[in-house]
């Protein structure tokens, strides 16, 4: 199938200018629908609204998106767990978490991400996958490509490509999964490992895999061929038009409400605040004037934000009030490096004047913040 630019935007801005009933009605039986956006917390907020207000038993969904660089984690997993969020910070990567669950993913524009919605009773992934497969068979017969009980496609029998995660609502459902056509490897495998020590959580953990992109099997592929053949069989399967509509998803007269749904998906309470539980519990090795000191520290962390925080250290090394004042102020803080570093900005000012007292201190308090 060959997407028509052209038409389709004339065809999305007629659509943009019809009430939504108009818009979700065009297509009777199924509907496959392109993000024209490439930033996870609309696409992600995409999936959200079309859970929550299409009418699945009329019209089964498929969408297809891309997105720029992001990490994204499961509903019930812990970011500090599963990926380095300081070097997130440091590439400028995005931090989501989804509303399914499953594991963590790497996003980049190398990847596609697709989502098959269904009423809760027809949701059935590996029929899914297996409609992947076929288009990725019909595409290039020579590819060695299946599904496993574990819901992976693998390549080559041993590479993975696509990992799953689902949603299932009381009646709607949606089973998304990724592709790895031609992401940056090297960044995926960087972010996704978290240098963390001493952290203790219920949270799902992922399950490390090897991996491999789809391209460096076959490089006259392109994620255009890809998502056409895929959208294709699609088509064939659900007997519709093999037509891609393309929305912007930031678009509220196409998806009212979107915004807020979006705006949601951003806040660090949802992304870092519906952490489940957990407690870190380790030593600090601060070098000081060419003599290493271990400091340990213990905190328990609920929603995001220190519950509990012990910090053991020498008392001649610190006067035992500055400890304190700093665990006091920790204390029902967010587990966050942005919070705490304006938190010790305010405590250095009233820190003693002494320049060793204040070195230890700033040693001390920079450690603390590293820590998360």
């Amino acid at each position: 199938m060959v997407l028509q630019p052209f038409k389709n935007c004339l065809w999305l801005s007629c659509v943009l200018r019809t009430p939504k009933a108009c818009f979700w009605s065009t297509a009777s039986g199924g509907l496959i629908i392109q993000s024209v956006s490439n930033d996870v917390y609309q696409n992600l907020a995409v999936e959200d609204w079309i859970h929550d207000h299409m009418d699945l038993e009329k019209q089964q969904v498929l969408f297809l998106w891309r997105n720029s660089p992001a990490v994204v984690i499961g509903r019930h997993q812990n970011p500090w767990q599963e990926c380095n969020l300081r070097l997130l910070r440091q590439k400028n990567i995005k931090l989501a978490r989804r509303r399914s669950g499953g594991g963590t993913v790497y996003h980049d524009l190398g990847n596609i991400n697709l989502t098959f919605f269904t009423t809760r009773k027809k949701y059935e992934r590996m029929e899914n996958l297996k409609l992947i497969v076929k288009a990725l068979k019909t595409l290039r017969p020579q590819l060695d490509v299946h599904v496993t009980d574990r819901y992976d496609i693998l390549l080559d029998r041993q590479y993975k490509i696509s990992g799953t995660a689902a949603k299932l609502g009381r009646t709607s459902a949606y089973h998304h999964c990724t592709l790895l056509c031609n992401a940056d490897k090297f960044v995926l495998s960087s972010v996704l490992k978290s240098p963390f020590k001493g952290l203790k959580s219920n949270a799902t953990p992922s399950v490390p895999a090897l991996v491999k992109n789809l391209f460096e099997e076959d490089p006259s592929l392109t994620s255009e061929m890809v998502l056409d053949a895929i959208a294709k069989e699609y088509a064939v399967q659900h007997q519709i038009d093999h037509h891609i509509t393309l929305i912007n998803p930031a678009d509220e007269t196409l998806l009212p409400g979107i915004s807020d749904k979006t705006k949601e998906l951003q806040t660090w309470e949802w992304v870092y605040g519906k952490t489940p539980k957990f407690s870190v519990s380790t030593c600090l090795n601060m070098v000081y004037k060419d003599s290493v000191l271990d400091v340990k520290v213990n905190m328990d962390v609920k929603h995001g934000r220190i519950e509990v925080c012990n910090i053991d250290l020498p008392e001649q090394w610190l006067p035992p009030g500055l400890c304190s004042e700093l665990v006091k102020s920790l204390t029902g803080s967010k587990f966050c490096p942005n919070e705490t570093t304006t938190l010790v900005t305010t405590l250095l000012r009233v820190c003693p004047q002494d320049d060793e007292l204040h070195s230890k201190w700033s040693l001390l308090c920079e450690n603390m913040i590293r820590l998360m």
